[in-house]
């Protein structure tokens, strides 16, 4: 039987000198001590929202993002007996705010441009998703 688990992908920004810088998030160790974007499991009966929000507290400390982007390109992918459905969006955070309680699940940050941050993404969905956003941003 296959279990399916939702999660959204949270690439967050902040407008510096008129142009966005993305936050990338690095774990401490293991195969997952790659750069990435926030993310986090949606939880039993939440909504997108609600789990967007909740991480963006959670994960980097901060209270409220300025605004929330649906990037509108969910992916999915089988692991194990998982079948894992990811939403990813988008939240501005206001400039200069440094996250200020890092989740201890995550070892480092970085604010980075566009095309410091493409690069030092490893998956392609997370790449395929902040060329969308970059877009949208430019837009």
């Amino acid at each position: 039987m296959v279990e399916v688990v939702h999660r959204v992908r949270l690439f967050v920004f902040s407008f510096v000198d008129s142009h966005p810088d993305y936050l990338l998030l690095r774990r401490d160790q293991g195969v997952e001590a790659i750069w990435t974007p926030l993310q986090g499991r949606i939880q039993f009966d939440e909504k997108f929202e609600g789990a967007v929000l909740r991480e963006f507290r959670r994960e980097i400390g901060l209270e409220r993002p300025e605004e929330v982007i649906d990037l509108q390109m969910p992916s999915q992918f089988d692991l194990g007996d998982e079948r894992v459905i990811e939403w990813n969006y988008a939240c501005r955070a206001t400039p200069g705010d440094p996250p200020v309680a890092l989740h201890s699940d995550w070892a480092d940050y970085r604010w980075s441009v566009f095309q410091e941050a493409f690069p030092a993404l490893e998956f392609e969905q997370d790449r395929a998703a902040i060329i969308r956003l970059h877009t949208l941003l430019a837009g």
